[in-house]
This record gives structure tokens, sequence and C-alpha cells, in this order.
């Protein structure tokens, strides 16, 4: 299917579980597109940093003004760019539905949703290997606990792209199903 891009703007935004590769490949994915990049972990309050801190899992009231500053910020970076990357969890499909609500509100405004899949034995090792980053690996479990991963054909703005490779190959799979997206505009 193709679709006029005449005005169209793009929020890419890229999900999954702690640890999963979301700032890695949306830095490289805002330098491919040469578009801003927002770190999504930026935008969270320090009472929720707090909570990861210690242990707590996030609730969804935790979340709503989170996703909502995170959609805010995206579309604040609209108003002088074609596109933005932006990184969020967007463990639930509703969390997914905060961020949609910016195309809703916006109808040039295309939502593209990129969930890196990863086996939580990998998620657990990359946390742990972390160094300055308020979530620790007992919380990954946890994400996995609240994850409900994008269904395909319900949800025909997300992709998933497994993990079960080296970063470069991942990259390249994500790339690759942005320039399969991005060739429906053309």
């Amino acid at each position: 299917m193709r679709v006029q891009n005449q005005g169209l703007q793009h929020i890419w935004i890229v999900t999954g579980p702690a640890g999963c590769g979301k700032t890695t490949v949306a830095k490289n994915l805002s330098e491919k597109l040469q578009v801003e990049y927002i770190e999504g972990d930026d935008y969270h309050p320090e009472s929720n940093k707090q909570k990861m801190r210690n242990n707590i899992p996030l609730e969804d009231g935790d979340r709503w003004d989170w996703l909502i500053a995170l959609r805010d910020a995206a579309i604040e970076s609209l108003q002088t760019r074609s596109a933005v990357v932006v990184t969020c969890s967007a463990l639930k499909r509703k969390y997914r539905d905060v961020m949609r609500v910016a195309a809703y509100n916006h109808p040039m405004v295309q939502i593209h949703f990129i969930y890196l899949d990863v086996e939580e034995e990998v998620l657990v090792q990359r946390v742990t290997a972390r160094k300055d980053h308020y979530m620790p690996p007992t919380m990954v479990h946890s994400q996995l606990q609240a994850l409900e991963k994008p269904v395909p054909g319900s949800e025909a703005d997300s992709i998933t792209v497994s993990c079960d490779a080296r970063p470069n190959v991942v990259q390249d799979r994500v790339n690759g199903e942005v320039d399969r997206i991005m060739a429906q505009y053309e």
C-alpha cells in the first residue's frame, strides 16, 4: 500500500524491556535518518527512577505522566523536523496507545513501533553489565511479566525485530524494516 508522503511526519518508537538495546538502536537509527533522538528514560520523574532503584515495579499510574511527557516531546520535535526517534519501553498495548494519540491529534503524523525481542537471560546479562543506570537487573523479570508483545495483525504500526544476533546485524534488520516502511510513503 502506498501512502502520499506530502507533509507526513514520522515518530519512530524503539520499544522493549530494559537491556534490549533500545538506546543503541535508536541512536543509530536517528543518525541514519538524520533526525533527533529522544531518550525516554530522561523523561521519567525522579520518583519513578527511585522506585526502580529500589526494585519496586512501576504501576500504570506511575507511567501515564511519563508517557504523555514523552509523547509531547516527540510532537514538539516535529515542529522543526520531519521525523524523530524515541526510546520507550511501551511494555503494554495501552502504553503504546498513549503514544498513538500523537497521530490521532496530528493527522500528518505516522507512528511506528519497533519492538526489540530479546531472551530474558540476555536482558539480565546486559542490565547487569550496565554502569550508572538506575534500573537493577532484578527488575527485568517484572518487566517481562508486565510485557504485552505487539501482536502481528492487531497492531499494524508495530514491527518485531529479533535480537538473536550481534548488534550490527540487529541494526541492519531494523534499518531494513525502516527502509521497507518508508518505501510505502514514496
